[in-house]
């Protein structure tokens, strides 16, 4: 039962968690997420929907706040569980977003940092 439920808390199609991607000529999404808390697993839900549409040039990444250098990349960027930061290829962070409810404001701080 309990391995049930740590199955069902997986993300669906993993998600990278090498935060050294960051930086390395690609943009970067990359979402904090807390296995304690369910704002971060809701962000993600998010991100399934439209990570597909953008898998070609952008990475998407998770920092799992459960590991050190995740909580270490947290804290420089004043992140928190649900927050999903925007980095341009050269490693410059352009933008956070805190929690975002829904594809819809995703999409459009998608478009903001890295264009249509």
């Amino acid at each position: 039962l309990v391995g049930g439920f740590i199955w069902s808390q997986l993300p669906r199609g993993a998600y990278p968690t090498d935060l050294s991607r960051i930086g390395a000529g690609r943009p970067a999404v990359v979402l904090a997420h807390d296995a304690n808390y369910v704002g971060g697993m809701e962000v993600m839900e998010l991100m399934n929907v439209i990570r597909g549409d953008y898998a070609e040039r952008v990475e998407f990444l998770v920092a799992h706040l459960g590991m050190q250098d995740a909580r270490d990349f947290a804290n420089l960027h004043a992140a928190s569980d649900g927050s999903v930061l925007f980095f341009a290829g050269d490693g410059r962070r352009v933008s956070v977003l805190h929690q975002p409810r829904s594809v819809g404001e995703l999409r459009q701080a998608l478009a903001q940092a890295f264009g249509p």
